[in-house]
């Protein structure tokens, strides 16, 4: 799979030990995780130690790689996500956290690249898959300010719950396009501006208690006995330095300004639709209508942070 990672600096293969093609600049593969990075901004230095404290989602004691499969699978769009990506694609996952999609998605004959800018959670994620015995990825430390992934190189782009931790996120999705083929799939989960609020109120009373008390979130109540992974939601929902809100227009104006056909949204922005195919085109799309469902998003997504998630596929 090195042939799908590239020099962050110049866009040169990489050799067997690591090194550029092009401009020879070597880089550090420590546990055999390589660490594809160049020096980043300052707020992406604070995102970076944010979630070295924490890596985020983090993993139980007892998982094995049949229930860590089984508890994805509780997630309708997981599921769906599997059955929309052919066996033998070409996948990245941009900003995999400790991994468990990436790890989820490694099925037939499937070649997946995790790819995140904090070294802890890759490690995570590398450690698990040796564990496991899930040769089907490769676990990349990288920035996707300047990503050490090759361009056009992919037939599936994921990146969920990523980009509105970005100081730019409209920038940062130009870039994660051009990691797809072309007719390539670009799968793409941001906060809702209207299913964030639910999360958005209970953080204004964390804030008033110190965190003392944060009521109605089942995911802090679900990890009750799990000290590191209720620590990781915590930060990651309550405490974030860097956090924004898009609706569904302004994704697909993304979409449209960087060459990507609009599919759908999950769920869906048509009423009383529940999809079975993330690659069946929403039909008689309809602003108003649009608008309406995202209202409606607050009672299905706002208790889990207000996620919701937008398919396309790259212009050939």
């Amino acid at each position: 799979m090195r042939a799908l990672l590239a020099c962050p600096a110049c866009g040169g293969g990489l050799r067997a030990d690591w090194s550029c093609e092009i401009c020879g600049m070597l880089f550090d593969a420590a546990d055999g995780v390589p660490a594809l990075t160049l020096d980043c901004d300052e707020r992406t230095r604070i995102v970076r130690e944010f979630y070295d404290v924490a890596p985020f989602p983090g993993y139980r004691d007892a998982d094995t790689l049949a229930n860590l499969r089984a508890r994805a699978e509780r997630s309708a769009f997981a599921r769906l996500l599997d059955q929309a990506i052919p066996g033998d694609a070409r996948v990245v996952e941009i900003g995999c956290g400790t991994g468990q999609m990436s790890l989820y998605l490694a099925r037939a004959d499937r070649q997946v690249i995790g790819a995140d800018m904090t070294r802890a959670s890759v490690l995570l994620g590398a450690r698990a898959a040796r564990s496991f015995g899930v040769d089907q990825v490769q676990f990349v430390e990288t920035d996707l300010n300047r990503p050490g992934l090759r361009e056009g190189a992919f037939d599936v782009i994921y990146c969920s719950g990523v980009l509105h931790h970005t100081p730019d996120p409209r920038a940062a999705f130009a870039r994660i396009v051009r990691l797809a083929r072309p007719g390539g799939l670009v799968v793409l989960g941001l906060y809702n501006t209207f299913a964030r609020l639910p999360l958005r109120l209970r953080r204004v009373v964390a804030r008033l208690t110190d965190y003392r008390w944060i009521p109605f979130d089942p995911v802090l109540a679900d990890r009750e006995g799990e000290p590191a992974r209720r620590t990781a939601w915590l930060r990651d929902q309550y405490q974030h330095p860097e956090e924004h809100r898009h609706t569904l227009g302004e994704v697909g104006r993304w979409f449209a300004d960087n060459g990507v056909d609009f599919i759908r949204a999950y769920p869906s922005a048509l009423i009383g639709e529940d999809p079975d195919d993330l690659l069946q085109p929403a039909t008689d799309f309809w602003p108003l209508e649009s608008w309406l469902a995202q209202w409606g998003w607050m009672a299905r997504l706002g208790a889990e942070g207000g996620l919701f998630v937008t398919i396309g596929r790259r212009a050939a």
